[in-house]
């Protein structure tokens, strides 16, 4: 197999790629024109296209980090018609402006459970709704909490079952492609994670440079 190992996607490759999918739904471009001026944390689309094939014929999936429900509503349509979605997010206020998203898109509501809590405190706690088991996760919360998160799901998830977490690059600092901020606790608790996860015997795991990084790890069985 032959690749040229100088070249490295950038725009113009995104791009193209975007060019060859559908138009997003329009309750996720009016998700985007509600987080921007906000600074609200959503991932980017490309990331949104990713979750939407992984999420693929998974029907129990559980999310961890809400915010305007932007990466659930790209899982949800990649779901079947009788696939569930927890998402665990203690901002109620941000969660119902997101359920209204929902419904734009015709998401019913009984597809999609909302869990007001702090998602350590859920799970310590046995939220009903977090028995599981679950097929799918997605981690875009605490930083420094994503190991613990792992650990409080992995006894939830199916044999084969997926862990997707965002933002593992840190923008290229946890790599050291960027300077890393001094400092920058957050930064260390994700190279601490990446390092953790890829090395775990009970996982089959990558880095996908999407976005801002995206962890994806297979549960072995």
């Amino acid at each position: 197999m032959s690749h040229d190992g100088d070249w490295i996607p950038d725009a113009t490759d995104v791009a193209y790629i975007a060019g060859l999918g559908t138009p997003p739904n329009p309750a996720l471009l009016a998700i985007e024109a509600a987080a921007e001026p906000l600074g609200i944390p959503i991932v980017d689309r490309e990331s949104g296209r990713v979750l939407m094939a992984l999420a693929t014929g998974r029907r129990r999936i559980v999310e961890v980090g809400t915010a305007y429900g932007y990466s659930t509503l790209w899982m949800a349509l990649g779901q079947p018609e009788d696939g569930t979605i927890v998402t665990i997010d203690p901002d109620s206020e941000r969660t119902a402006l997101a359920r209204g998203w929902w419904r734009q898109a015709g998401i019913p509501d009984a597809r999609i459970t909302v869990v007001s809590r702090p998602a350590l405190d859920a799970l310590d706690d046995d939220e009903p709704a977090l028995e599981g088991p679950f097929d799918f996760a997605f981690i875009d919360a605490l930083k420094h909490e994503y190991g613990a998160y792992v650990e409080a799901l992995v006894p939830r998830l199916t044999d084969g079952a997926l862990i997707v977490a965002d933002n593992v690059l840190w923008s290229g600092q946890a790599s050291g492609s960027r300077p890393a901020v001094r400092g920058d606790r957050m930064l260390e608790a994700i190279r601490r994670f990446n390092a953790s996860v890829l090395a775990d015997p009970r996982f089959n795991a990558t880095i996908l440079p999407v976005g801002d990084g995206l962890l994806v790890a297979g549960m072995r069985e």
